[in-house]
């Protein structure tokens, strides 16, 4: 039968040390693991500068925009980002209330244009205190705008897109309160030529340009592909609502607008202000 072993006084000295020296090293990672949670927190912190690459985000929006509304008319009879119609439509509900249901849904519009100025209100008035181009908010409205859509895709996937009722009410405000909280964002990165929903401002101030035919006109070159862009998403919009169904098409924005929430982490960031330019001011 083995004899129980003994700790030696050497041995004893020679766990205290391995706890020493175990205790020493975790120590030492702490300050690294604390170290690198902040440079991520300021990175988080920091604000966006609009750019060349926070265009190309804008115009995937837009892309995404063009995909919903050319599903949201034929489906609801109302647009979900365009609410230039919907306004129309409106007043013509509150003086010919017979052509609902026939030319369009009032509810469905009265939907749209709500929840999309709620969004746009909500997500405009936040942006003061927050910041309007920090890097956390802008990432984070992104996110529930992506969650929004992605849950209109799965209403319509699990009900169907039936014109009107409950159900249709909930698809069309989840999407009208993304677009509205989207729009914002066009803003709060000062690339107003880019508003990721309205053309009708874009054609007119296009038109109107007196640089237009001049090489360096950078507003005219962003209207430019903001339109085309919007054309190009309401055909990819169509095409996959003739082949696929309508709930894909809401899909397939769903993610563009999440990659667009991914992107956001690798914006540059306005430059810290020295000393010097303080003082300028």
């Amino acid at each position: 039968m083995a004899e129980p072993k003994v700790d030696t006084p050497q041995d004893t000295e020679q766990k205290r040390s391995d706890s020493i020296q175990t205790s020493s090293s975790e120590t030492t990672l702490s300050p690294r693991s604390s170290s690198f949670m902040s440079r991520v927190w300021s990175h988080m912190l920091e604000s966006v500068r609009p750019s060349g690459f926070a265009e190309f985000e804008l115009l995937i929006l837009t892309f995404c925009t063009g995909i919903q509304d050319a599903i949201s008319f034929p489906d609801y009879h109302c647009f979900a980002s365009n609410q230039t119609g919907n306004t129309v439509f409106l007043m013509l509900a509150v003086i010919l209330p017979q052509l609902n249901g026939e030319m369009f849904i009032t509810a469905n519009i009265g939907t749209a244009l709500g929840f999309f100025l709620l969004g746009g209100w909500l997500t405009g008035q936040l942006s003061h205190l927050v910041g309007p181009r920090m890097r956390i908010w802008l990432v984070g409205c992104n996110f529930i705008q992506s969650c929004l859509v992605f849950a209109a895709a799965a209403m319509q996937y699990i009900h169907g897109a039936g014109l009107t009722g409950k159900d249709a009410v909930i698809v069309v405000g989840l999407l009208a309160f993304a677009s509205g909280s989207q729009v914002v964002q066009s803003r709060s990165l000062q690339m107003t030529e880019i508003s990721t929903a309205m053309a009708t401002a874009a054609w007119m101030d296009l038109m109107i340009d007196p640089k237009l035919f001049k090489l360096d006109n950078r507003p005219r070159t962003r209207r430019v592909m903001f339109l085309a862009t919007l054309v190009v998403g309401s055909l990819a919009g169509a095409g996959i609502y003739r082949s696929v169904g309508s709930w894909v098409a809401i899909l397939v924005s769903a993610a563009g607008k999440m990659l667009v929430t991914g992107m956001y982490l690798f914006n540059s960031a306005d430059k810290p202000r020295t000393a010097e330019s303080q003082d300028a001011c």
